[in-house]
């Protein structure tokens, strides 16, 4: 084989390249092009994973009910009247009520000792102040199921000190308000410790010139000045508890009168049918109960971002 039949060798010859080893070249010399690449595969990849199981509700809502078996990517037949018919089947307003009140009030709950205990952790100096700041931590990685046998005869009235017996909380919020409030502050405390932790002295100490007292240079200054903190802390503990399903489930009966919250009302549509699951209402119930959350995440998303990134610039 002579060297003019080599298609490597002579400077005129070039490699003939298929589109993929085009692309590898011109990702040598355009890196950035690979950057972008692979932040659109991990946007899609995201989004589809994300998106998907919504969009599969909607299907199974607007299909009708003797079809489900029928549906596939696109629903088998077109039922919208669902969307109100949940509201006529159960009492889904009042499961949606249940649901905001608990996380608004546990919200508040936590936000007000959280911001106590940030303060503490993140302005004094104490003995024994890091170690301590560890175990309330270490109380957010115990599993949920480890307090329930406790609480359940705390909260029955099983639990007896000093021959006075603690007071009967099931079906009331008092079950659900204490347990969620308690495994959802170890969060809210190391971001609100963060944030109040890099408030200048200088700040606070004005403050207390102008006469006023520790927890009024809390709520005056610290707190006005970390509120990118403290609108992440309550966005978080607001949809965690609003999702929260295994204290709900077990600390109520289920019916809406007796504060059940939304995964109550869900499950509610599986004795609505009358021989079968009404699954076309529980994925438009469902559909229904994540708006609130969505709303709230839209309205405060640039909140999040900025008290989650700012947490861990500032210096």
């Amino acid at each position: 084989m002579s060297t003019d039949d080599n298609p490597f060798d002579g400077p005129d010859k070039e490699l003939k390249r298929g589109p993929f080893q085009q692309w590898v070249e011109n990702s040598i010399k355009n890196p950035q092009q690979v950057y972008r690449a692979m932040l659109y595969v991990v946007t899609i990849f995201f989004v589809v994973t994300t998106l998907f199981p919504f969009y599969w509700l909607l299907v199974l809502a607007l299909t009708p009910g003797d079809s489900i078996s029928e549906a596939g990517l696109l629903p088998a037949g077109f039922n919208p009247e669902i969307f109100l018919t949940i509201f006529e089947q159960v009492p889904f307003l009042r499961y949606m009520f249940n649901s905001i009140f608990l996380a608004l009030v546990t919200t508040a709950i936590v936000l007000l000792l959280a911001s106590l205990a940030g303060y503490v952790f993140g302005r004094l100096e104490f003995p024994g102040r890091r170690p301590l700041m560890l175990l309330v931590l270490a109380i957010s990685y115990f599993p949920p199921a480890a307090f329930f046998l406790p609480l359940w005869d705390l909260f029955n009235g099983n639990v007896s000190i000093f021959g006075v017996s603690s007071p009967s909380l099931y079906n009331t919020p008092g079950s659900m308000l204490l347990p969620f409030s308690a495994l959802f502050m170890p969060l809210s405390i190391f971001i609100l410790t963060t944030f109040y932790a890099q408030i200048p002295d200088g700040l606070e100490d004005a403050a207390r010139i102008e006469g006023t007292t520790r927890l009024g240079a809390l709520f005056r200054v610290i707190v006005p000045l970390s509120a990118p903190g403290v609108a992440t802390a309550g966005v978080l503990t607001f949809i965690a508890v609003y999702n929260e399903f295994f204290f709900s489930f077990l600390m109520t009966d289920g019916r809406a009168q007796n504060w059940a919250p939304i995964v109550g009302g869900i499950l509610q549509f599986q004795r609505a049918g009358q021989f079968q699951t009404t699954y076309n209402a529980m994925a438009a119930a469902s559909i229904v109960a994540v708006l609130p959350v969505t709303v709230l995440v839209v309205v405060a998303q640039e909140k999040i971002v900025s008290g989650l990134t700012s947490g861990a610039l500032k210096e």
